[in-house]
């Protein structure tokens, strides 16, 4: 394992490709309504990446064919955006989006609710997020990547929720997906090290997804998009952040 440590000049870097990220959010948070495809909402957020010089980063990313992934509903990562994928009243949907610039990534996600949801069903957003701060505020020197992973999990399963085990946070720099792995659970069959040391320096992507119902997740026809197994709702967000002498400072805000 390498794990790659960012000097000051780096993390300005990843934190400006993290403010085009941040605008972006709030143009898609504008657009996302019922009626509007995610196809729409890929190129708007491609568009303007570009127009600022900058480059989204999942674009052609193993062969990924859109700028965003955009995952309603039951979908918890990776889902493609369609023209006839078209958000509805009650849907919520997940987009997750990078930005390369200057030889360095940024990448973040959110889950927002397409007009008016059910009550439980917010209470799945609010708990994801929450559990996203959660973890943030142990990227600390002197903790352990085990205090992220203990901290996100408890959250959430103390609000009756499940943490997604399959796919995990994240190093984040010169590459798109860097040195350690962030499981957002412990579980001591997981051959990942959770004894790492947090040190200045390090930018990590923390991206709890959070199930309604069971963690167990499928891979759908499309070999992109991944599924609930049991069909319940899902919830992702994420921010890139680097651990510095006075604890986290989130560079996708």
């Amino acid at each position: 394992m390498s794990i790659k440590i960012k000097n000051k000049d780096e993390i300005n870097k990843i934190q400006n490709c993290g403010s085009i990220i941040a605008e972006v959010q709030k143009i898609l948070i504008d657009l996302i309504k019922p009626g509007i495809s995610t196809l729409e909402l890929d190129k708007m957020a491609e568009d303007y990446t570009l127009s600022k010089g900058f480059i989204p980063a999942f674009k052609g990313y193993q062969e990924f064919p859109a700028s965003i992934c955009a995952s309603i509903n039951n979908e918890v990562v990776h889902g493609i955006p369609l023209k006839n994928k078209v958000l509805e009243e009650g849907d919520i949907v997940s987009i997750d989006f990078g930005v390369f610039k200057d030889e360095f990534y940024a990448d973040a996600a959110f889950t927002c609710p397409v007009g008016n949801i059910d009550d439980y069903t917010k209470k799945l957003l609010e708990v994801t997020r929450g559990s996203l701060y959660e973890g943030i505020g142990k990227l600390k020197p002197g903790n352990k990547l085990f205090d992220i992973s203990k901290s996100i999990q408890d959250f959430v399963e103390s609000k009756g929720f499940s943490v997604v085990r399959t796919y995990v946070g994240h190093g984040i720099g010169k590459d798109l997906h860097e040195d350690p792995q962030i499981p957002n659970f412990v579980d001591e069959n997981d051959t990942r090290d959770s004894s790492i040391d947090l040190i200045e320096g390090m930018v990590l992507a923390i991206e709890p997804m959070v199930n309604m119902g069971s963690y167990e997740v499928a891979l759908s026809e499309d070999n992109w998009t991944v599924l609930t197994k049991d069909g319940t709702l899902s919830a992702h967000f994420e921010h890139t952040v680097a651990i510095t002498a006075d604890g986290p400072l989130i560079l996708t805000n």
